[in-house]
């Protein structure tokens, strides 16, 4: 059985990861490190990943490739003054992942475009290279495409800033169901067990 067009495409990008493709992995990187941190692409790297998560070769849709900094974007240490443990530099943890920060930045760059999806594309030591989706509402095409046209609605607006992209999506704990993800809806926050210690119910 042959295999199809976008399986040969995965193939061949996943041979870029490993030894046989480190010299053109490296000349990409090189690449992609002294362009903006935010760049504008006519087509995208991953033909495969960006057709599976929402991307069209048709009018209303742009392509980004942003740059985000590897790590846990943790503060330098203070010289003297104060402990560790109250620096604000141990123990500390994004709370978003890096991708989502990328579709952020991406969105920031282009306020009147929504965010539809994002894909991994490359990393070296110090960065994440993430490609970002987006969608122009008001252009004619997306309004009369009855596939996308949801994203035109006032209730997608900053989608992003949200967390309703699949990334955002992930990193709310909203992948799962059932056992194990009580405290996940309607929303981690909401269901903070020290928030409803702090409860105390007033008598009149």
């Amino acid at each position: 059985m042959s295999s199809s067009l976008y399986s040969r495409i995965a193939t061949s990008f996943r041979l870029t990861q490993g030894v046989e493709g480190a010299v053109l992995r490296h000349e990409r990187l090189l690449t992609w490190r002294r362009q903006q941190s935010v760049t504008r692409l006519e087509r995208p790297t991953r033909l495969d990943r960006a057709r599976a998560v929402g991307w069209r070769a048709k009018g209303g849709y742009v392509l980004l490739r942003v740059r985000v900094r590897r790590g846990g974007q943790r503060k330098r240490a203070i010289i003297a003054g104060r402990r560790p443990k109250h620096k604000g530099i141990a123990r500390m943890t994004l709370a978003k992942s890096l991708r989502r920060i990328a579709e952020e930045r991406a969105h920031k760059h282009h306020p009147n475009l929504q965010v539809l999806n994002s894909y991994w594309v490359g990393e070296d030591g110090k960065q994440k290279f993430f490609e970002v989706i987006l969608v122009d509402p008001s252009h004619p095409e997306i309004v009369s495409d009855p596939k996308i046209q949801w994203i035109t609605s006032g209730t997608q607006r900053g989608r992003d800033y949200r967390g309703l992209t699949s990334a955002g999506r992930k990193g709310r704990g909203l992948r799962w169901k059932g056992k194990g993800a009580e405290r996940m809806r309607p929303s981690r926050r909401r269901n903070r067990r020290d928030e409803r210690r702090t409860q105390v119910k007033v008598i009149p």
